[in-house]
């Protein structure tokens, strides 16, 4: 046997001492629930059986996720609780890898064989001083090798080498690496034999979202709802047949610096209608959603699943004009209050979806997520038409969409005249017009924006306050038409 370990060797040579113990047995998982919330953790718990020795015992568990919380991990004899005590709990993360393994070699003997062409090679054996920062693949005559770039070895014969290249051969392991992230405790048991165990811990890289998509009716009254659950395990675990439950809401956590993120890739494929594979339920201020059954969820693997389905929802599509750019001049030198109010070049008319999360058709909580929608043309196909996200919606609560502007109805916005009644008191007249070019009639939502204490003096049509600085028009413009209202408002400012 060769008395050399290649720093290629990624496995194996592992010592299975662990601090000297006696070693207990420890089973695969017989059981998986896995708890994951839209906020990139999961609480995973499994069952597993352990045999224990009377006295002191050393286990390994080596598949949990890599992305594991170490100090929320809990081991739990459920044979026999009160028999059984966890004394050291260890994560040990330090993976076997080429350079890990030069670099926990600093001080120790190492050979780099280097091919010289011809089929021949030669040796450098001796000391490495100082670890690799980087490893770099080389070619030439010979066939090249790998360069340690920040390596250094002093020879035996006292040559300082740096950066070599060749295949570097440990002539010893290191102590504590480990070739997956593992979990180790040191257990007390006053009963020998064989153990269910539960072992419980969060971890980091599992997430999963809510999509929508939203199919409306021919006339823009009904939308058909499918909800689909995307789940995104990055964690570096997988979990096989696992009882799943989803968490919707907004629950507090503690991030430390530099955490994980939780970019996540969209999937725009448009999907048939499934029956729903969860039920819901309030749990504590939030909403928990089971699914019926076992699934696989696999390492570096996005799932797809059915949340929910509705058909016939009612829903109310709405143009809305809010044309006021705002009130621009507090940063011009010259400002004077009232006086910055311009006339505006925005002329686009929004279109909104409003839909009631209320029964027949809907009325359960949505998880927050994206909604697609989509409209049947005239040959029966569906076409994209808009989408927004939505925030967790609760039952009974209105859903609304913001998916576009309308192609064909144009909105004008511009002051009329201003007055300056005294240095804390202004007149302002305003006049808009929107423009109709469908061949139908619609009803505009025009939106004005006031500020300090106003009042509205003069007006062409009746208006409804939305809040203290929102004034809503409700206008009628006719097919290939136009319509304009007209207002004065007076402001005063302390």
């Amino acid at each position: 046997m060769s008395r050399f370990l290649s720093a290629a060797i990624l496995a194996g040579a592992l010592a299975s001492a662990a601090f000297g113990q006696q070693e207990g047995k420890v089973g695969k998982p017989t059981g998986v629930s896995l708890t994951i919330y839209n906020q990139n953790f999961g609480v995973v718990k499994d069952r597993r059986t352990v045999e224990l020795g009377k006295g002191r015992t050393a286990l390994i568990v080596e598949d949990v996720a890599q992305l594991i919380d170490p100090t929320t991990v809990h081991f739990k004899s459920l044979t026999a609780p009160n028999a059984v005590v966890v004394r050291e709990q260890n994560y040990q993360y330090d993976l076997i890898n080429p350079l890990t393994m030069l670099n926990k070699s600093v001080g120790k003997r190492v050979t780099i064989r280097q091919n010289i062409g011809n089929g021949q090679q030669k040796e450098i054996t001796g000391t490495i001083l100082a670890p690799v920062t980087a490893q770099v693949a080389q070619t030439g005559e010979g066939g090249g090798g790998t360069s340690y770039n920040g390596l250094v070895v002093k020879t035996d014969d006292g040559r300082i080498v740096l950066n070599p290249v060749g295949e570097a051969h440990l002539h010893e392991m290191p102590v504590g690496l480990v070739p997956i992230p593992r979990l180790l405790w040191l257990v007390d048991s006053e009963q020998a034999g064989r153990h269910e165990a539960e072992v419980s811990y969060m971890t980091q890289g599992l997430t999963w979202r809510a999509d929508y998509v939203v199919v409306l009716s021919a006339d823009d009254q009904l939308v058909d709802v499918t909800g689909w659950v995307t789940l995104d395990n990055k964690s570096g675990a997988t979990y096989e047949n696992a009882n799943l439950q989803l968490i919707a809401g907004d629950v507090r956590r503690i991030q430390p610096r530099g955490g994980m993120g939780g970019a996540v890739r969209r999937q725009e494929a448009l999907m048939d209608a499934a029956a729903p594979a969860f039920q819901e339920e309030s749990l504590f201020e939030y909403h928990l959603y089971t699914l019926d059954g076992t699934t696989t969820v696999r390492d570096n693997e996005q799932k797809q699943m059915t949340l929910l389905s509705a058909n016939k929802a009612p829903c109310v599509k709405k143009f809305v004009y809010d044309g006021r750019t705002g009130f621009w001049g507090i940063s011009n030198p010259e400002f004077r209050p009232g006086e910055q109010w311009d006339t505006s070049n925005y002329k686009k008319v929004n279109v909104i979806i409003e839909v009631k999360n209320a029964k027949p058709s809907l009325g359960i909580p949505l998880p927050k997520g994206r909604m697609r929608l989509y409209k049947a043309d005239s040959k029966g196909g569906l076409q994209f038409v808009g989408e927004d996200e939505i925030d967790h919606t609760p039952k009974d609560e209105t859903v609304r969409l913001t998916v576009g502007d309308a192609f064909d109805i144009v909105g004008e916005h511009k002051r009329t005249s201003f007055r300056r009644i005294s240095e804390k008191e202004v007149e302002e007249s305003f006049e808009v017009t929107v423009k109709n070019h469908k061949s139908e009639d619609v009803t505009v939502s025009v939106i004005e924006h006031l500020w300090a204490d106003w009042r509205i003096t003069q007006k062409s049509m009746d208006f409804v306050k939305r809040d203290a600085r929102t004034v809503e028009f409700a206008v009628k413009v006719p097919k290939n038409g136009s319509a304009t209202v007209t207002y004065t408002a007076r402001t005063k400012w302390l």
